[in-house]
């Protein structure tokens, strides 16, 4: 019974935000701060859940930006878990097509998120270019997942490179983000289902980097973040034994 109604819950609470989202951004399409407004209200739903995410923040983010966000993806909840962390003045990258799907994906468009043609290889340099202008010509930041996959329960999978050359290209710092284990965490028939725990993580000056070892970048910042999750999830099951 309590699946079921969690299942309903979280079917209406899109549909109805979904539609007042799309009429308040339509008043103010593309705003820099949509996308945190109503991720914000997103995130609420964790809640719902039963799950409670606790974060940790470097003290030196708050002292500079735009930045490019790199954090580990891990499955379809992050709708909720993500979107409950989203700093401000911050969008996402989306595939194209979301636009088409009623309501929520309406909102995420008009919202301000940077939409992509994930499915043509060929257009990488161009998504590069259109995501550092966005960042440069809109004063934002950008929140990606260098994976480029949904890990399900994986660990960390290897990064691609887009979202380094797209710091490098904006000349903005990196910040990584470590989310602690998602995968199989919610069950629908559980009331409490635990701590998620995240840390944005102290920000790495694109300006020490070249061109030409930005893969040295991108190895570096799969290290860090793969033993700071380590670090979380091991921090997790402690405090649940």
């Amino acid at each position: 019974m309590l699946a079921v109604l969690r299942w309903l819950f979280l079917g209406g609470f899109i549909v109805v935000f979904g539609v007042i989202g799309c009429l308040f951004c339509i008043i103010r399409p593309f705003h820099r701060n949509n996308t945190y407004r109503f991720a914000h209200i997103f995130g609420w739903a964790t809640r719902v859940l039963g799950l409670k995410i606790e974060v940790t923040r470097h003290p030196d983010i708050e002292h500079g930006g735009p930045y490019v966000f790199v954090c580990n993806h891990q499955n379809s909840w992050e709708i909720f878990t993500i979107a409950a962390m989203l700093p401000k003045n911050t969008v996402t990258l989306g595939k194209k097509s979301l636009r088409w799907i009623p309501f929520f994906g309406w909102l995420y468009w008009l919202a301000g998120n940077i939409l992509i043609d994930r499915k043509n290889a060929g257009k990488a340099h161009g998504t590069i270019a259109q995501t550092a202008n966005a960042i440069n010509q809109r004063d934002i930041s950008v929140w990606m997942f260098p994976e480029g996959t949904r890990s399900y329960g994986r660990g960390l999978l290897p990064f691609k490179n887009g979202a380094f050359h797209t710091a490098f290209r904006a000349q903005v710092d990196i910040v990584p983000v470590c989310v602690s284990e998602l995968h199989g965490k919610i069950k629908m028939n559980r009331w409490n289902n635990g701590v998620l725990k995240v840390a944005f993580l102290e920000p790495i000056r694109i300006a020490n980097y070249q061109k030409e070892n930005l893969r040295d970048l991108s190895r570096h910042c799969h290290d860090i973040m793969d033993s700071k999750i380590n670090q979380l999830n091991e921090q997790v099951k402690k405090e649940s034994e």
